[in-house]
């Protein structure tokens, strides 16, 4: 009983952790969407930024606000660079707590299976016991009724 006490145990803590870690993937992929959902105002804005400056241009401009709306686009740019390694980053912790959850599955599953594997050794080996009682009891009462028998054939 005492080994099923301790792989009763080990689910039970295979089972949290299992849940911690699909916990913790559920926060990246929030993280991920979350850097996603940034990648696409930031690339909102600087599609808005250029449809403005296009408009604005063609009534007047100067090289030098030419010149600052070109760095400004650029600074724009480089945010979105930014943001898409932000993103693959995100993307990456996402798939390795999902391959944390995995893990914790198949840990979770094969401890069931020693325990399963386990109680079912444990009741075949109480059914070779009372198997073997019976047959014993019956083999003694066989005995008896062989010598009833051969008393009173006597």
């Amino acid at each position: 009983m005492t080994a099923f006490k301790s792989l009763a145990l080990a689910i039970d803590l295979a089972s949290v952790r299992r849940d911690q870690a699909i916990a913790q993937w559920q926060a990246m992929l929030r993280a991920q969407a979350f850097a996603q959902e940034q990648m696409n105002q930031l690339q909102q804005y600087a599609k808005e930024t250029d449809q403005r400056w296009a408009q604005s241009a063609q009534k007047s401009t100067t090289p030098e606000l030419l010149h600052h709306q070109y760095q400004f686009m650029e600074r724009l740019n480089q945010a979105i660079a930014l943001q898409g390694g932000a993103i693959a980053n995100a993307s990456r912790r996402a798939d390795l707590a999902k391959q944390d959850v995995v893990q914790a599955e198949l840990r979770l599953a094969s401890l069931k299976q020693v325990l399963s594997h386990r109680q079912a050794a444990q009741a075949k080996e109480l059914q070779r016991r009372d198997q073997k009682q019976m047959d014993e009891f019956a083999s003694l009462q066989t005995q008896r009724q062989l010598r009833q028998q051969a008393e009173n054939n006597l």
